[in-house]
Protein backbone atom coordinates (compact mmCIF):
# COMPACT_ATOMS: atom_id res chain seq x y z
CA UNK A 1 0.00 0.00 0.00
CA UNK A 2 0.96 3.60 -0.58
CA UNK A 3 -0.08 6.45 1.68
CA UNK A 4 -0.24 10.03 0.42
CA UNK A 5 -0.53 13.12 2.58
CA UNK A 6 -1.09 16.59 1.12
CA UNK A 7 -0.47 19.92 2.78
CA UNK A 8 -0.17 23.58 1.86
CA UNK A 9 -3.70 24.57 0.91
CA UNK A 10 -5.38 27.70 2.17
CA UNK A 11 -7.06 30.98 1.30
CA UNK A 12 -5.31 33.38 -1.04
CA UNK A 13 -6.28 36.44 -3.04
CA UNK A 14 -6.38 36.39 -6.83
CA UNK A 15 -2.92 36.73 -8.40
CA UNK A 16 -1.41 35.19 -5.28
CA UNK A 17 0.62 32.00 -4.87
CA UNK A 18 0.51 28.77 -2.89
CA UNK A 19 2.71 25.68 -2.81
CA UNK A 20 1.18 22.29 -2.19
CA UNK A 21 3.17 19.31 -0.95
CA UNK A 22 2.44 15.60 -1.15
CA UNK A 23 4.50 13.07 0.78
CA UNK A 24 4.34 9.39 -0.16
CA UNK A 25 5.09 6.54 2.22
CA UNK A 26 4.73 2.78 2.26
CA UNK A 27 5.48 0.75 -0.85
CA UNK A 28 6.78 3.64 -2.94
CA UNK A 29 9.60 1.91 -4.85
CA UNK A 30 7.42 0.93 -7.79
CA UNK A 31 5.58 4.23 -8.19
CA UNK A 32 6.11 5.40 -11.77
CA UNK A 33 3.93 8.47 -11.74
CA UNK A 34 2.48 10.98 -9.33
CA UNK A 35 -0.09 13.59 -10.16
CA UNK A 36 -2.27 16.40 -8.92
CA UNK A 37 -6.00 16.50 -9.54
CA UNK A 38 -8.59 18.96 -8.32
CA UNK A 39 -12.30 18.94 -7.74
CA UNK A 40 -14.42 22.05 -7.49
CA UNK A 41 -17.79 21.97 -5.77
CA UNK A 42 -20.36 20.34 -8.01
CA UNK A 43 -17.82 19.35 -10.67
CA UNK A 44 -15.95 16.20 -11.57
CA UNK A 45 -12.40 15.63 -10.45
CA UNK A 46 -10.01 16.88 -13.12
CA UNK A 47 -6.37 16.39 -13.99
CA UNK A 48 -3.97 19.22 -13.17
CA UNK A 49 -0.39 17.96 -13.60
CA UNK A 50 1.73 14.82 -13.44
CA UNK A 51 5.38 13.85 -13.21
CA UNK A 52 6.78 10.41 -14.05
CA UNK A 53 9.70 8.86 -12.21
CA UNK A 54 11.82 9.75 -15.24
CA UNK A 55 10.84 13.38 -14.89
CA UNK A 56 8.37 13.60 -17.77
CA UNK A 57 5.86 16.32 -16.93
CA UNK A 58 2.41 17.15 -18.21
CA UNK A 59 -0.09 19.91 -17.40
CA UNK A 60 -3.66 20.64 -18.23
CA UNK A 61 -3.93 23.65 -20.53
CA UNK A 62 -5.57 25.94 -17.99
CA UNK A 63 -2.57 25.88 -15.63
CA UNK A 64 0.31 25.94 -18.11
CA UNK A 65 2.65 28.81 -17.37
CA UNK A 66 1.18 29.31 -13.89
CA UNK A 67 1.67 25.99 -12.07
CA UNK A 68 4.90 24.02 -11.71
CA UNK A 69 5.15 20.41 -10.57
CA UNK A 70 8.36 19.15 -9.01
CA UNK A 71 9.69 16.62 -6.52
CA UNK A 72 12.52 16.29 -4.04
CA UNK A 73 15.67 14.30 -4.76
CA UNK A 74 14.45 11.25 -2.84
CA UNK A 75 11.33 11.26 -5.00
CA UNK A 76 8.94 10.79 -2.12
CA UNK A 77 7.67 14.36 -1.88
CA UNK A 78 5.98 16.09 -4.78
CA UNK A 79 5.17 19.77 -4.98
CA UNK A 80 2.80 21.96 -6.92
CA UNK A 81 3.84 25.60 -7.06
CA UNK A 82 0.78 27.61 -8.02
CA UNK A 83 1.29 31.21 -9.16
CA UNK A 84 -1.11 33.81 -10.50
CA UNK A 85 -4.00 31.99 -8.90
CA UNK A 86 -7.50 32.78 -10.11
CA UNK A 87 -10.90 32.22 -8.48
CA UNK A 88 -11.56 29.39 -10.95
CA UNK A 89 -8.63 27.52 -9.40
CA UNK A 90 -10.67 27.14 -6.22
CA UNK A 91 -11.03 23.42 -5.49
CA UNK A 92 -9.93 20.56 -3.31
CA UNK A 93 -6.55 19.45 -4.63
CA UNK A 94 -5.66 15.77 -4.47
CA UNK A 95 -2.36 14.00 -4.81
CA UNK A 96 -2.41 10.65 -6.60
CA UNK A 97 0.08 7.89 -7.37
CA UNK A 98 0.18 4.95 -9.72
CA UNK A 99 2.35 2.08 -10.89
CA UNK A 100 0.97 2.61 -14.40
CA UNK A 101 2.66 4.55 -17.15
CA UNK A 102 -0.26 5.26 -19.48
CA UNK A 103 -3.46 7.31 -19.55
CA UNK A 104 -2.05 9.47 -16.80
CA UNK A 105 -4.73 12.16 -17.07
CA UNK A 106 -7.48 9.72 -16.10
CA UNK A 107 -8.58 9.41 -12.48
CA UNK A 108 -9.06 5.67 -12.86
CA UNK A 109 -5.34 5.26 -13.65
CA UNK A 110 -4.53 6.06 -10.01
CA UNK A 111 -5.21 3.56 -7.22
CA UNK A 112 -3.73 5.72 -4.48
CA UNK A 113 -5.09 9.07 -3.36
CA UNK A 114 -4.47 11.55 -0.60
CA UNK A 115 -7.21 13.09 1.51
CA UNK A 116 -7.15 16.40 -0.36
CA UNK A 117 -6.33 19.96 0.62
CA UNK A 118 -8.62 22.93 0.06
CA UNK A 119 -7.44 25.85 -2.07
CA UNK A 120 -9.66 28.91 -2.09
CA UNK A 121 -8.89 31.92 -4.26
CA UNK A 122 -10.81 35.09 -3.54
CA UNK A 123 -11.47 37.74 -6.16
Amino acid sequence: QVQLVESGGGLVQAEGSLRLSCTASGRTLNIVNMAWFRQATGKEREFVAHMTFRGVIGYTDSVKGRFTISRDNAGNTMYLQMNTLMPEDTAVYYCAATFRGTQLQRTDAYPYWGQGTQVTVSS
